[in-house]
Order: structure tokens, then sequence, then C-alpha cells
């Protein structure tokens, strides 16, 4: 079960995506999704187009920083 879980996480640490924020968590930061899967990405709002950088990935979601 655990393989398979790795296996269905689209996005790598290091890596870098073009992502539209869709929603935004509780805590204020945006939340982008990539194939369904949640990367929260702070000060963005609903709408904003930007590029991430994956810094961190979790079994359920992970967390990036916006590039420049």
């Amino acid at each position: 079960m655990f393989r398979e879980e790795i296996r269905s996480i689209p996005v790598e640490e290091g890596e870098v995506y073009d992502v539209t924020i869709q929603d935004i968590a509780r805590q204020g930061d945006g939340i982008a999704r990539i194939e369904g899967f949640v990367v929260f990405v702070p000060g963005t709002k609903v709408g904003d187009e930007v590029r991430i950088k994956v810094e961190r990935v979790l079994p359920k979601f992970a967390f990036s920083s916006i590039v420049e």
C-alpha cells in the first residue's frame, strides 16, 4: 500500500510547475491542485497563475514557494 501512495504523488521536491490557485486554506495559503494533488502556495489568492517550486512533499499534500 505504501508504494502505491508514493507512485500516486504527481509532484517531486525541487521541481517547478505552472499552476492556478483554486482555493484558500484556513491558514490563508493558496491551494493549487496538480492532477488532484493539493499543493499549498503561500502569498497567493484565488485565480493567481504562478510558477511554483515544490519544497516539501507529504503523503496527502505538498508545500511550495513562488518562483520569481
